[in-house]
């Protein structure tokens, strides 16, 4: 799996265990959800992603996005 894709499965994971949080455990987790949509919306802009430098230090062969 190249770094992208890892990434983006890594956001797709968090995206859906806040909205779980949010529903089961307190309605103030969707500020985490607000988070992780901020932090892919700059990253969309900037190409800074911590995640992603977070990976590639675990040896995730980077792909054409990162």
């Amino acid at each position: 799996m190249t770094l992208d894709r890892t990434v983006l499965a890594f956001a797709g994971v968090m995206t859906l265990l806040s909205v779980v949080l949010t529903l089961t455990v307190s309605p103030n987790f969707v500020w985490f959800t607000a988070f992780i949509g901020a932090n892919l919306l700059q990253s969309a802009f900037t190409g800074f992603c911590p995640a992603a430098m977070i990976f590639k230090k675990l040896g995730f062969k980077p792909g054409c996005a990162f």
